[in-house]
């Protein structure tokens, strides 16, 4: 008998930007520009994100990194998901892009190391 593990629901802002690969003060910058990113604080006064919240950065991260939008424009094209009803299914679709950039990327990393083009990482040196 296998047992799941929990799903975390919670996360810090250190965990938020291993997930994302985005560093602390880009999250917070965001924040002070996209209304909905606001995470909650816990009583020690950190960000605690959510999944949804997680969701929601990285569609702003998809638009403005990859559809090259502006802030601006990021907000509005947000603001029409959100008017639309398609705001949740956007989010998630960037979170699904994402982990699969992020795979293609490690795939290739693996197929390199095994032709002999990469040098071999090694954990912990």
């Amino acid at each position: 008998m296998t047992v799941s593990q929990p799903l975390q629901e919670f996360f810090s802002i250190g965990d938020v930007c291993q997930l994302t690969d985005l560093k602390p003060h880009v999250l917070r910058y965001w924040e002070s520009q996209f209304r909905f990113l606001n995470p909650a604080k816990n009583r020690s006064g950190n960000r605690v994100y959510q999944r949804r919240e997680i969701e929601l950065i990285m569609l702003v991260k998809h638009l403005l990194y990859t559809e090259k939008f502006t802030i601006d424009g990021a907000r509005q094209r947000i603001e029409q998901y959100r008017r639309t009803g398609a705001l949740k299914s956007e989010a998630r679709h960037a979170l699904g892009r994402e982990t699969i950039e992020n795979l293609r990327a490690e795939v290739a990393n693996i197929l390199a190391i095994l032709d002999g083009k990469a040098p071999v990482e090694h954990p912990g040196q």
